[in-house]
């Protein structure tokens, strides 16, 4: 019982080794290797060596598929070019199966001093997260040490010995099982290497473990396809398309695993090289035979998961950006996160251009439907909000938390200037379009150029939140301090007429003040997209109520 909770014990490490090296890779180099696959998917052999290179580093063809298929979501990639991707990144992970089922088990406390020396000393920077990746190299090496050590003992016993001796080769049952363990252990790779382990110290037999190992290929992409279920369709199709060569892949191999054991067992005594050779074997025939029948593969995805129709797909508050495999690499899904607040920025846009045609043309049906877009600003704010909890606070770096707490703010204020344009909008259908009143002509232009410039304030604040231009910065800050003085000023010049007593200035006297007031508002927290940048930049300049005791 000893013997076989270390076995369990080990087996786990060896996962948890896999999972540190995945997310440690991807948090250090996840930018770079995503702009690699964007860069290297012209040609299909070089869509093919950018995802042997990716895969290779992150040791996850499932973390690959996740990369490429938000690409293929958001339009940056071609389908057929991911799925070439895809051919690589198999071939990747089989690379590394076979580098670790070498003896490097010399290399592990080296590694694990140095890691640990690293992530404690340097935390949260790339060195401390370096550290991470190696403190997981060693403990798959570890780990494989200690299954080969606990399943040499096992298999000494003679209750053992009668299982494996009555064990038959079932290959159907063996490749079910195979796929269970990828998918349970979130990792084909951990898989065959503890299937590789098991057979070079007599746990299972070789023919067993081929089985196992076309389970794991066939795991690995039904890992992928569950992983995606509830993406859109286009980063779903990548996934699909995968599964479908991982199919081609067993019903090729599964028929020459007997003929591996004859004609390539006699060349390679080792058990264990024997298994990750053939993992690397059923890749490597998969990728030259499925290399021209991505196109096909690709058309046959589409037509199962064809795109929604445009208008549909349009309707209601979805978000565009969020993409659920980046939080695996904390930079990228910050930078996800800023481009839905973006697109929560465009439909504030859409209200704040659609509340100036109401104003002109009390058009009552249209401010009803703008009314309706801020419970789409609202979900957006939701979205992105839940979005940023689900990203690991300790995997940013200064700069990354500060831009964390940018975008919340950011959000926060389109949810609320959203709410206050539907407050205006009921204010001019309570007390203008149902009771037939208008603005003065002079009241409207007022009106007019408050609005046009709070527009280009809200294009400024989106180009500051993109950019963080500090120049841009401080000319938004200035047209606070200039919005102020028209709002001022526009007050006084309504007053003079009510002194005048003009009736259209009388009848909408309330709305009009409470309007340019609501204007300032919104105004003003735009304008506050402004101090993060400045602040950052030391651009600040000293409070009013400091410079005013100094003057003093």
């Amino acid at each position: 019982m000893k013997h076989l909770l270390n076995l369990l014990a080990a087996v786990a490490l060896l996962i948890w080794g896999t999972h540190l090296v995945r997310t440690g890779i991807l948090r250090v180099f996840g930018a770079n290797l995503r702009q690699l696959i964007a860069h290297s998917v012209s040609t299909r052999i070089t869509a093919v060596l950018s995802g042997i290179g990716v895969t290779a580093l992150v040791q996850s063809s499932t973390a690959t598929a996740l990369i490429v298929s938000s690409f293929v979501g958001q339009g940056l990639v071609t389908l057929p070019a991911a799925l070439a991707v895809m051919l690589g990144a198999d071939v990747g992970t089989s690379v590394m199966a076979v580098v670790f089922a070498m003896d490097l088990s010399w290399l592990s406390p080296l590694f694990i001093f140095v890691g640990v020396v690293l992530f404690i000393t340097r935390k949260d920077t790339a060195a401390g997260r370096v550290g991470r990746v190696l403190i997981g190299l060693g403990l798959m090496l570890l780990a494989l040490r200690l299954i080969t050590e606990s399943t040499t003992v096992l298999t000494q016993s003679p209750t053992v010995r009668t299982l494996l001796g009555a064990l038959t080769s079932d290959l159907l049952l063996e490749i079910f099982t195979g796929a269970v363990l990828a998918v349970v252990a979130y990792s084909s790779l951990a898989t065959v290497l503890l299937t590789a382990t098991l057979a070079g110290s007599g746990g299972i037999p070789v023919d067993v473990a081929l089985g196992l190992v076309i389970g794991a290929n066939l795991g690995s992409g039904l890992l992928a396809v569950l992983t995606t279920m509830k993406a859109n369709v286009q980063t779903r199709q990548v996934p699909l398309g995968n599964l479908f060569f991982k199919i081609i892949g067993v019903a090729i191999m599964t028929p020459l695993t007997g003929l591996w054991l004859q004609h390539v067992r006699p060349y390679v005594p080792d058990t264990a090289t024997l298994v990750v050779l053939f993992h690397l074997a059923f890749n490597v025939v998969v990728g030259i035979i499925c290399i021209g029948l991505t196109g096909a593969v690709a058309r046959a995805v589409q037509r199962l998961l064809p795109q929604p129709d445009a208008q549909a797909s349009a309707a209601g508050a979805r978000p565009k950006h969020l993409d659920p495999s980046a939080l695996a690499t904390p930079s990228l899904a910050i930078s996800c996160a800023a481009r839905e607040a973006l697109h929560q920025a465009d439909v504030v846009e859409s209200m704040m251009i659609g509340l100036h045609t109401v104003i002109r043309t009390d058009d009552l049906k249209l401010a009803q439907d703008l009314r309706k877009l801020d419970d789409e600003v609202d979900g957006l704010y939701s979205a992105i909000k839940y979005y940023l909890t689900k990203i690991s606070r300790e995997a940013l770096d200064e700069r990354e938390g500060r831009r964390w707490a940018d975008i919340i703010s950011f959000t926060i204020n389109m949810e609320q200037i959203g709410d206050i344009i539907e407050r205006v909008l009921i204010d001019i259908e309570d007390k203008k379009i149902k009771k037939g009143r208008h603005f003065s002509e002079a009241g409207m232009e007022e009106i007019n150029e408050l609005h046009a410039r709070l527009l280009d304030n809200l294009r400024l604040a989106m180009s500051v939140f993109l950019n963080g231009n500090v120049r841009d910065a401080q000319k938004l800050l200035e047209e606070k301090a200039r919005f102020r003085d028209l709002e001022r000023a526009y007050s006084a010049t309504h007053l003079v007429r009510l002194s005048d007593n003009t009736v259209q200035s009388i009848e909408t006297s309330s709305l009009h003040i409470d309007l340019i007031s609501e204007l300032k508002r919104i105004n003003s927290l735009l304008c506050s997209v402004a101090y993060p940048i400045l602040e950052s930049a030391g651009a600040l300049a000293p409070s009013r109520l400091r410079a005013a005791t100094t003057t003093d």
